[in-house]
C-alpha cells in the first residue's frame, strides 16, 4: 500500500513535538524512572527515538535512480521482524546504544533534538516525493515515504510506552490511526481477519517485537 510522505513526515513532526513538550516537564527523578521496556529508563527512551540530524544527510547522499526493492512500510517491519531478523537478534545492541546516548547527552539536548533539529532536517526533504528511492545498507533500496511510515509507527510505539510511564495525554489520533492501519498491514491478512472476528483463535500477535 503506497501512502504519501507529506502526511506521515507532519504526523511524525507532531510527534516529535509531543516528546519535546512532555520533556520539559519532567523532573530529575521522572528522568531516571523505569518504563515498561525492560531495564529502559525515560531518558533512554527519549535518547532511543530521538532524530538525528546526521541521519538525514546520509538519507540524502543515499538517493539513487531506479525502482525499490523494499516498496512499503509494512515490508521493512516484516523483515526486521522475521523470525531471526535484526529486532530480534540486535535487541541488545539497540538497548546499549539507547543507554550510550543517554549517557552523553543531557535531557536538554534531547528535547532539542525533538524541538528544532529534528523538524528542521524533516523540511529540509519536502521537496522530495514519496517515492524517491534511497539505497539502504540492510534493504537494497527502498522508499522514502516508507521510512517516513516506519519513522512515525516508532516515535508513536514509544510515545506510548513513555505515557505508560509518566502519564500525559495520548498520541494524537491521526498517528494512531496510521500506526493501527501499518500494523495490521504487516500481518497476514487472512489469519488477521479471521482473528479479529473471531472465526480463530490463532496467535496473529504481536507482528512487531
Amino acid at each position: 500500500m503506497t501512502r504519501h510522505i507529506a502526511p506521515a513526515t507532519e504526523l511524525l513532526a507532531e510527534a516529535w513535538l509531543s516528546w519535546a513538550e512532555r520533556g520539559k516537564g519532567l523532573d530529575a527523578e521522572t528522568w531516571a524512572r523505569r518504563t515498561r521496556l525492560p531495564e529502559w529508563t525515560v531518558l533512554d527512551l527519549f535518547a532511543h527515538v530521538a532524530p538525528s540530524a546526521e541521519s538525514f544527510t546520509q538519507l540524502r547522499s543515499a538517493i539513487v535512480d531506479g525502482p525499490a526493492k523494499v516498496e512499503s512500510a509494512a515490508d521493512i517491519l516484516r523483515f526486521f521482524n522475521q523470525p531471526g531478523g535484526l529486532a530480534h537478534t540486535a535487541a541488545g545492541q539497540v538497548a546499549d546504544a539507547a543507554k550510550q546516548t543517554a549517557a552523553g547527552t543531557d535531557p536538554a539536548g534531547l528535547i532539542a533534538r525533538f524541538e528544532v533539529e529534528g523538524p528542521a532536517a524533516l523540511a529540509g526533504y519536502a521537496d522530495l516525493p514519496p517515492d524517491t528511492v534511497a539505497a539502504h545498507p540492510l534493504l537494497g533500496t527502498v522508499r522514502i515515504g516508507a521510512l517516513a511510515e516506519v519513522a512515525l509507527m516508532e516515535a508513536t510505539v514509544h510515545l506510548l510506552d513513555l505515557i505508560a510511564a509518566v502519564g500525559g495525554p495520548p498520541p494524537a489520533d491521526a498517528a494512531l490511526r496510521a500506526v493501527r492501519a501499518l500494523l495490521a498491514e504487516v500481518a497476514d491478512p487472512v489469519a488477521f481477519i479471521e482473528a479479529a472476528s473471531g472465526r480463530s483463535d490463532a496467535a496473529v500477535l504481536p507482528v512487531i517485537r
